[in-house]
């Protein structure tokens, strides 16, 4: 449709699940969002955790009712490839930043190497980068530090699941790292350099992984999107149902009778942990999440 402008005005329509983007390098999560929010003309959209510009990957863009696991993926644990560069330090911790530091690496080994990578592997902490989205009084910290101000951040507690050396040569590492949620893997390699006796930056990261649901599906780049464009049905054909971000999740399947009360706002009973669960009715379809407490389950967040 061409408004009074002259443009054509976007017409939205209803679009539900969710697309594995390869998030291109160069873009921020929300400028890729909007792109292929664009392409699929889905009335509601959203991502499930920013990546930087500078980092590749995977990518969940949920559309529809499958914004209603976006927040489930939030706090998913993450897997990304690292490059790590050794004997300069950046302002941001990555490649993008002004060299602020240089000092000499030390010869290293692989065994050495090996070793300052376990030491990371557990629950500990970390002072978030003044260059990250987390805001101080509704301001971006990342907007402080473009002003050349610093300001005390909290320690944040994470967890490193595992961190294993994929290959090292010359003044560069890669490593794979598993991590939680709210992990900066710059400030990660940073530390690594510093326990190797050197400082470092990012030059390449990577998402591989968010929350181990997505092993099996393919990822979309967004050059095979865009070759899509005015192919609605293609478009929808890539789309994963919502229930698939929840991956091994405890699931409930109900009769008849049980599905139309859940429908209806009222707990049920099952056989089922306590603790959050995807609800199946007698047909199979996805109804949406349960909340169970001692074999009764309620309805948490339903889906239409």
């Amino acid at each position: 449709m061409t408004g009074s402008s002259g443009r054509t005005r976007t017409v939205w329509r209803r679009v539900d699940g969710i697309v594995l983007l390869d998030k291109p390098l160069g873009l921020t999560s929300n400028q890729a969002l909007q792109m292929v929010r664009r392409l699929y003309r889905a009335e509601k959209a959203g991502h499930t955790g920013s990546l930087d510009p500078l980092a590749t990957g995977v990518l969940p863009l949920c559309f529809g009712e499958a914004t209603k696991v976006a927040g489930l993926l939030l706090d998913a644990d993450k897997r990304y490839t690292a490059t790590l560069s050794l004997g300069k330090q950046t302002d941001t911790g990555d490649r993008e930043g002004e060299v602020i530091r240089e000092e000499l690496v030390p010869l290293l080994d692989e065994v050495q190497i090996r070793a300052a990578l376990d030491r990371f592997v557990g629950d500990t902490t970390q002072i978030p980068p003044m260059y990250s989205a987390l805001k101080r009084d509704g301001e971006a910290l990342y907007t402080l530090a473009r002003r050349g101000e610093v300001v005390e951040r909290e320690p944040r507690a994470v967890r490193i699941t595992a961190i294993d050396l994929i290959s090292w040569s010359g003044n560069e590492i890669v490593f794979d790292v598993r991590c939680s949620k709210g992990t900066y893997v710059r400030t990660l390699g940073e530390d690594i350099a510093q326990v190797l006796g050197t400082v470092g930056h990012l030059s390449a990261l990577r998402r591989t992984d968010v929350g181990g649901a997505f092993t099996d599906h393919p990822v979309h780049t967004l050059e095979s999107l865009q070759s899509l464009v005015g192919q609605e049905t293609l478009l929808d054909s890539l789309l994963l149902a919502p229930d698939v971000a929840l991956g091994q999740w405890p699931a409930v399947h109900l009769a008849a009778t049980e599905e139309a009360r859940l429908l209806h706002g009222q707990a049920v009973p099952v056989l089922a942990p306590d603790g959050l669960v995807k609800a199946y009715g007698a047909s199979g379809r996805f109804l949406g999440l349960g909340q169970v407490v001692g074999a009764v389950m309620a309805p948490k967040r339903l889906f239409n």
